[in-house]
């Protein structure tokens, strides 16, 4: 079963907390599909036959991204780096020592603008809360920035592909779920794209500190 028929076969209220549930999981730093399911749920409410509320796909959304950076934050300030240490140990693949260390450069350097950007981006969108109460970003400015963030990227996805859909409702009738499907793919490149270009930017940052520490520095560990 895949995940789009596994949400076509669960009423509505269960769509919206698998939304919540999975952006929210993601933003406690575990490498989940939290933006392909409000993407899905986002497609899923252009069908009138679905009873699925476009608002209610972003608010669900919305709140987990919010509860979730938050159980991140506060997991990243009482535990530090032995949370990404194990999150690298569980994750290998998504969550390195270059990643890490390029987030952390990111959040010295631009500070609560990296909570609000990181959203937008799927490693940042995993790290943003840990590192944020790894490195002691007081919360009300943290929250501040989350909660803008997560609105503008929950709403934002939420908003276009509903109207797109409501489009193509009216004036290809037939071909719309066709056309919407092929917005999704659509967007899931872009994420993939942007992400590429994350990692070289991750790749660059990390020669870039071993020129700096004569070519022969070990890794950095992770939180380090």
């Amino acid at each position: 079963m895949t995940f789009i028929t596994f949400l076509h076969s669960i009423p509505p209220l269960a769509v919206y907390l698998v939304i919540g549930l999975l952006v929210g999981v993601e933003s406690i730093g575990v490498p989940v599909p939290g933006e392909t399911a409000l993407m899905t749920g986002s497609l899923m409410s252009t069908r009138p036959d679905l009873h699925l509320s476009g608002v209610w796909v972003a608010v669900a959304a919305f709140t987990g991204a919010v509860v979730g950076d938050s159980i991140g934050y506060s997991v990243g300030r009482h535990y530090g780096p032995s949370l990404l240490d194990r999150l690298a140990r569980r994750f290998p693949r998504h969550v390195t020592a270059d990643r890490i260390a390029y987030a952390e450069h990111l959040f010295d350097r631009y500070g609560t603008g990296t909570v609000f950007v990181g959203r937008f981006i799927a490693l940042l969108r995993m790290f943003a809360g840990p590192l944020a109460g790894t490195l002691r970003l007081t919360y009300p400015r943290f929250l501040m920035a989350n909660a803008a963030g997560a609105a503008c990227w929950a709403g934002g996805i939420s908003i276009i592909i509903h109207l797109l859909g409501a489009a193509a409702d009216r004036y290809l009738k037939d071909a719309s779920w066709v056309l919407l499907v092929v917005v999704l793919a659509a967007g899931l490149v872009v994420g993939r794209v942007v992400g590429r270009s994350f990692e070289h930017r991750v790749e660059r940052y990390a020669a870039e500190r071993l020129a700096a520490d004569g070519g022969s520095a070990d890794p950095p560990a992770p939180g380090q």
